[in-house]
């Protein structure tokens, strides 16, 4: 039965990565080129003043923008999708009397919140030309420690949640679990550093400027675009999946379906 769960993870996440980058395609690779022009015009201004020489372009944009992007978020989306479904066997059974339906959704918002959206409230998405090479490394690992902190913090007022819930009734535990989550949260993103990165105006020895800092249009749109896609993503691994796994383990769908064929 693990398998057969597991393998409608892997085909919720592979639809989920097919749309999504769909989505990303239309919306962020046009904002992505617009980075990068800024990047190369920026380049040339240094290049100008003396401090800075151009890089070799590795791939072409052609193949950034479709091979590249394509097989990330498709290989991303698989791997979410076989870890959701992972999830899902573990915690189904465990969590109230939730059906296999309802049980997905939550666990896709969830998955969704705790992952990508609390993390990027921290550490919003930056487009290729934010951000010095040589902090790259620290700024991931901030990134993912702040992925880590959400989760830990998750799972602990769950466990919390359903210690409280034969004292406060599920709506109270809820609410306490819920406010724990988010002091929490809280806790941990004044902890940790901020990173601010994204490009002032270049100026000459004068002072004057000379180049314009990074747009704010371009900023606010591949953040928002990011945001898109990755909702996209967990919006149709949690509907696809609830829809493959509520045939699988729902008895009245089942039931419902030998009485379709019967009839047909």
């Amino acid at each position: 039965m693990e398998k057969r769960i597991i393998a409608r993870g892997l085909l919720a996440g592979a639809l989920a990565g097919v749309l999504a980058f769909v989505f990303a395609r239309i919306f962020v690779e046009p904002v992505i080129g617009h980075a990068i022009a800024y990047e190369y015009g920026r380049a040339d201004a240094e290049a100008a003043l003396g401090a800075h020489e151009h890089e070799m372009e590795v791939f072409t944009r052609g193949v950034q923008a479709n091979i590249g992007m394509g097989f990330g978020v498709l290989a991303f989306a698989v791997a979410m999708g076989a870890l959701f479904a992972v999830a899902f066997v573990v915690a189904h059974g465990r969590v109230g009397t939730l059906a296999p339906r309802a049980l997905a959704l939550l666990m896709a918002a969830g998955a969704f919140g705790g992952i990508y959206l609390v993390p990027f409230l921290k550490y919003p998405a930056n487009p290729p030309s934010i951000g010095n090479p040589e902090t790259i490394g620290d700024r991931t690992g901030l990134y993912l420690l702040m992925v880590l902190a959400s989760l830990v913090l998750a799972a602990t007022v769950f466990w919390l949640g359903r210690r409280l819930a034969p004292r406060l009734g599920a709506w109270g535990a809820t609410f306490a679990a819920a406010g724990t989550y988010l002091v929490g949260v809280g806790v941990v993103m004044f902890v940790l550093p901020p990173v601010a990165e994204t490009p002032k105006p270049l100026r000459d020895g004068s002072g004057t400027i000379v180049y314009p800092g990074f747009p704010a249009d371009d900023l606010y749109h591949f953040r928002l675009y990011s945001l898109g896609t990755q909702f996209v993503l967990w919006a149709t691994i949690g509907v696809v999946f609830a829809v493959l796994i509520s045939r699988l383990l729902d008895p009245g769908s089942r039931t419902e379906q030998a009485q379709e064929s019967v009839g047909a």
